[in-house]
Formats: structure tokens, C-alpha cells, sequence
């Protein structure tokens, strides 16, 4: 792998380490002491345990990467790629595993960001909803075993860089005692307390704020940060601040590092929202060829404006996760650092309903999955069924530290797909989740979720059931995703019994795995089958 030229290598190795020092104080200086630290990793660890790196932006649909539209990829796929800038993500990809069907089975940002942090559907990871203050009952279990609690139960370095939207917001503002991060109503925005980060020894993050270019953030030590820029570049400063700390210090630990950025999450209306250098390749666009999936909805005309903007935060997250690679490379990190590219949900952009997720959509569903690891994995498109139940187990062992999982995961672990070419039998079928309010008391505060639609994807088919609050069935789509890649034609049940037959069974499989709600409704008595 190419090496980029050292910019930073015209300041002196004290120098540069005195200029990290401040916020890398803790960590440095435990690693600049006489003899051995008391943080450092195990002796028992192995020397060539691999670092490991997990970038992903909120609300990045699978079709927003520019590599899709490449003839080498465009067969792997059914829809069209959208006419997006990502240079280094085409790069990234092609030297890398790619998932084209990674699937976000409850496609929201904290319910998807509670199973990737625990392997655990939303009923047992705890977070059913997205966070905030009218939600007790949506809010990352502390007694569960998350992916960064291995990581650092193994000896690793774990750092949290962004938005993380997984706890539910208390009064415990840092700055101002006995209150929220905010004002608004409900409140948003958390603080996550050491005592809740699960292993992150480093810390640089908030719950959630949508201000891409005014964004905020607590440290490690509960300090208030407003830089006013552009987050994914603030964020990818940040992420190369550790990485150059990390690499100078000389310890033989590795290190875990997530980085959580916001955009292409909306808004997405004005400059205010993104850079306009990234905004300019757009702008004089026509939309329709900015929007080329064949089932925009025309009655989402006034939305169509925002596709630029969008479009623009997509590629200025492809230039600031290409920063954080070139960073790998100058510091000698890359060849063993598992470099992985996800999301937590997609976008619909105008595709079908106004929800730009929380939907059984392909364009809500599926998110980038790519994993590159130079020493183990070679490049590849997997076009199996993976989903966010998946990514802990599959991330955790390829690391080496399969034996450390919790027991009783339901997610499957790809490593020996992706190493060995195992023939395994992979997942033939995902649970799709939607979740909102409950029960809720006088003052509004929702006590339960209401587990309102359910549904199962295969290679081929996609199928879900929305209910009421009596139970019944008010809407059903089922898609033949081969022959109608945009789903625009929802087949009546009876067109196919034998595939619904089968289709239900999956579900059935699934709902008892996940020991969801829907285990105990009759589903064909509900649909009159």
C-alpha cells in the first residue's frame, strides 16, 4: 500500500508530541513513564493483534457511493448507483469486502446503533426507539456486554469519536448541574458518562445535534467543546490526532476506534448544511438526473431540492474518511488495521414516502458495509444477507477474539466468509422492525413501544405487515425485489402462496430468535390466510 507523504514530519517528534499532549494528556503520560504502564494491554496479548477502525456516517444509503455505477459492481446490484463524488470510498472499496445487500434491520439511529453495540435485537439491547427525554424505555443497557467491553477487556486503546444517540437524555449536563444539555423539548442531545461508555477509555461525542457545521462535543473528562466547523472534518481531525498520539507513544496495545458522523443525516436545505465546494458539483444538476432511482414519488416534489445538499454530505464524508485512510497509511497503521465503512440506516430521498427511513424500503434498509483488512481479507463483493445483529460478532472475531463474545448472540459471523471463503450457510432471511410510542403517561412520558410493523427480506423477496393499535393488519407490501428492484408493484398475497408460505415461516423463525413481540400473534389469522 502506498505510503503518502509525511506533511507532519517538519515538526519535530517533541514537538509534535508536546502538541497532542493536551488532549492525549492521560494516555500519553501512561505511556512516557519509566518502565511499564499500569494500562497497558495484557502480556498475554498477542503482539499482531489487529487494530481496529469502524467509520459510519448517519442516514448514508447503500446507492450513494460512486462505485456502484462501475460495471465491475453495477452486476452485483438490481438499482442504479446514484451520480454521487466518492473518490476514496471507490477506492476504499476496491481494495476491500463489500456487502451489497447489508441490511439495517430496524432503521432508525438508536435502535440501530443499540444492536450494533450489543449483537441484540432493540427489545434486549434496550434501545426499542430513537433516544430522548420522553423515552426512559429507550436507552443503552449498562449491563450488557458491548463491543467496546471486549475491545478493551482484550487490552485494547478504545476511543469514541461523534454522534453517538443511544442513551436516554438525563439532567446531567457537566456545565450546568441539575439540568439537560439543552433546552428544547424533549431534549435530544445527552451526555454519556464515564461510568456508562462501555470500555471507551477515550472520549470525544454527544447524543445527537443536528448542526453540521456548529457541531458540540463532551471529552473524556466531561468538557465542553463548540469548534464551528464542519463536522465529519472536525471529527476526522480528531480521529487523526489519536491516530498520530497513538503511533508516537509506542505502545503495544492496539486500538479500537469508532467515528460516528452526522451528515448526510438531515438537514439538508442550505449551505448551512454542508461545504459548498461539495455542494458546486450538484447545484446545476437537473434532478432527475440527481434522483435516478425509478420510483420517486411525485408527490415529494418540494424534497426534490434537497438531493444536492445530500449528495454533497455524502462527498464530504468520501473526502474526510479518505483523510483518516491517508493518516493509516503515513503512520505504517493500515496493513493491520480492520478498516470498516458503515451506517446505521439509509435515505428514501423521495423514493416512495416522505420518511427518509424507519421503512422496509431498500432505500431505508440497505446500508454501505465494506471491511477492509489488508493481512486476512481480500477484496470481494458479498452479495449475502447481512444485518446489524451480524456486526459484532463478525467485527469482534475477526480480531481474534471470537471466544470472548457473550453467549447466545442470533447474529452470524462472516469472518470466515470473508477470510477463508468458508461455505458456511449464511443467512437466508433478515427481521425487519419498526417501533414507535406506546403507552404513555399523563405528562407524556412513553412507557412502552408499540412494535407496529414487522417484516422479512430474502435475496429475492421482501414482505412486512403494519398493524393498528387493535392489532389489525392495515397495510401489507410484498415485492419480488429480482423483478421489481424498485418495488413499485405490491403483489397481492395470493399471487404467490407457496413463496408467502415460505416467507412466513422465515418470519416465524426469525420472531422466535428475537423473542419479539409479534411471537405469540397469529400472523396468518391476521392476514386471513
Amino acid at each position: 500500500m502506498p505510503r503518502l507523504h509525511h506533511h507532519y514530519q517538519l515538526i519535530g517528534r517533541k514537538s509534535l508530541l508536546l502538541s497532542l499532549a493536551l488532549p492525549f494528556s492521560s494516555f500519553l503520560h501512561s505511556q512516557t513513564q519509566e518502565g511499564s504502564s499500569p494500562n497497558a494491554a495484557p502480556t498475554t496479548l498477542p503482539p499482531q493483534r489487529p487494530n481496529v477502525l469502524y467509520v459510519f456516517p448517519d442516514q448514508f444509503r447503500n446507492s450513494a457511493m460512486g462505485f456502484w455505477r462501475d460495471s465491475l459492481y453495477r452486476s452485483h446490484v438490481r438499482w442504479q448507483g446514484d451520480p454521487v463524488h466518492t473518490p476514496r470510498l471507490n477506492a476504499f472499496a476496491d481494495e476491500a469486502a463489500v456487502f451489497s445487500q447489508a441490511l439495517s434491520n430496524c432503521p432508525v439511529s438508536s435502535a440501530h446503533r443499540g444492536m450494533l453495540l450489543t449483537g441484540l435485537y432493540p427489545n434486549k439491547s434496550g434501545v426499542s426507539l430513537n433516544c430522548n427525554a420522553t423515552r426512559p424505555i429507550s436507552d443503552l443497557r449498562d449491563d450488557l456486554t458491548c463491543l467496546s467491553d471486549i475491545f478493551h477487556q482484550a487490552g485494547y486503546r478504545c476511543a469514541y469519536i461523534g454522534k453517538l444517540h443511544a442513551h436516554f437524555p438525563t439532567k446531567n449536563n457537566p456545565q450546568r448541574p441539575g439540568t439537560y444539555v439543552n433546552d428544547d423539548k424533549p431534549c435530544w442531545d445527552a451526555y454519556t458518562p464515564a461510568e456508562r461508555r462501555h470500555g471507551f477509555d477515550y472520549w470525544y461525542s454527544y447524543g445527537t445535534f443536528d448542526e453540521h457545521k456548529n457541531p458540540h462535543y463532551w471529552d473524556t473528562n466531561g468538557n465542553y467543546h463548540q469548534p464551528r466547523e464542519y463536522s465529519p472534518k472536525h471529527e476526522a481531525d480528531k480521529a487523526i490526532e489519536y491516530l498520530q498520539a497513538y503511533a508516537q507513544s509506542g505502545t503495544a496495545a492496539p486500538f479500537f476506534m469508532m467515528v460516528g458522523m452526522n451528515p448526510p443525516h438531515s438537514p439538508y436545505k442550505s449551505l448551512d448544511d454542508c461545504m459548498e465546494e461539495d455542494y458546486n458539483l450538484y447545484k446545476d444538476l437537473p434532478r432527475d438526473s440527481l434522483l435516478v432511482r425509478k420510483n420517486i414519488n411525485p408527490d415529494l416534489k418540494d424534497k426534490e431540492a434537497c438531493a444536492p445538499y445530500y449528495f454533497a454530505n455524502v462527498t464530504g464524508v468520501d473526502r474526510e474518511f479518505g483523510r483518516i485512510l491517508d493518516a493509516l497509511d503515513e503512520l505504517g497503521l493500515s496493513e493491520n488495521t480492520i478498516v470498516v465503512f458503515s451506517s446505521d440506516h439509509g435515505e428514501t430521498m423521495c423514493s416512495h414516502v416522505r420518511d427518509p427511513k424507519n421503512t422496509v424500503y431498500t432505500e431505508s434498509m440497505n446500508i454501505p458495509f465494506m471491511v477492509r483488512y489488508p493481512a486476512k481479507v481480500a477484496h470481494s463483493v458479498q452479495d449475502g444477507l447481512l444485518s446489524a445483529i451480524d456486526i459484532m460478532p463478525t467485527v469482534v472475531s475477526m480480531a481474534g477474539l471470537g471466544s470472548m463474545l457473550p453467549d447466545s448472540l442470533p447474529g452470524y459471523n462472516w469472518t470466515p466468509q470473508l477470510t477463508s471463503k468458508s461455505s458456511d450457510k449464511q443467512p437466508q432471511a433478515v427481521l425487519y422492525l419498526q417501533n414507535v410510542d406506546g403507552e404513555k403517561d399523563a405528562d407524556g412520558t412513553v412507557r412502552t413501544y408499540f412494535p407496529r410493523c414487522r417484516g422479512v427480506v430474502t435475496e429475492r423477496y421482501t414482505l412486512s405487515f403494519t398493524i393498528n393499535r387493535k392489532y389489525k393488519v392495515v397495510e401489507t407490501l410484498f415485492f419480488d425485489n429480482c423483478e421489481d428492484p424498485y418495488q413499485t408493484n405490491n403483489l397481492p398475497l395470493s399471487s404467490r402462496p407457496e413463496v408467502v408460505s415460505e416467507l412466513l415461516r422465515e418470519l416465524r423463525r426469525l420472531l422466535r430468535e428475537a423473542d419479539d413481540p409479534w411471537v405469540t400473534l397469529d400472523i396468518e389469522q391476521m392476514i386471513g390466510l
